[in-house]
């Protein structure tokens, strides 16, 4: 069975008490069940993880990158959190490794202040859901099930 990588940035293991009114009651926990149960509705299994350290994200890329190109992987879903804003080592991974990425964002981004406007990570990302809740990574996983196999 195919796996997607779901990667969780700084701050995410906050979810659930960190500025409600912004990014709801879902925990962590909760968005994991959720991607782990939309995950085995196409036929793969959720490996959730959440780093608040830039570096240890860069490396589950890396790995991610490997166990794509091995065909174990179809891909990643990534919250980077404000590295989204400030990463260029994250983008360097992405665009390094070649593993299609799904970038999401609980709120959207670009109703809020002007400094989340910009991602370095969107240039790399195949495909960008934002301001869709919880429910996002639940698209993003659709997007990556829905790629073709890598040749």
């Amino acid at each position: 069975m195919s796996t997607v990588l779901v990667l969780n940035g700084p701050n995410l293991n906050l979810l659930g008490t960190r500025e409600p009114a912004i990014y709801g009651a879902t925990t962590l926990a909760d968005v994991d069940a959720l991607c782990r149960t939309a995950a085995a509705g196409h036929g793969l299994t959720a490996d959730c993880r959440q780093s608040n350290h830039e570096g240890v994200l860069v490396d589950w890329i890396h790995e991610a990158g490997k166990a794509y190109a091995a065909g174990d992987l179809k891909g990643v879903v990534l919250n980077a959190g404000a590295y989204t804003h400030t990463s260029l080592a994250i983008a360097d991974a992405i665009r390094g490794t070649g593993v299609p990425v799904i970038e999401v964002h609980i709120t959207n981004v670009h109703a809020r202040e002007a400094f989340r406007h910009h991602s370095y990570l969107s240039p790399v990302a195949r495909g960008i859901i934002v301001g869709l809740g919880p429910n996002g990574y639940v698209l993003a996983i659709a997007a990556l099930a829905g790629l073709p196999p890598k040749a």
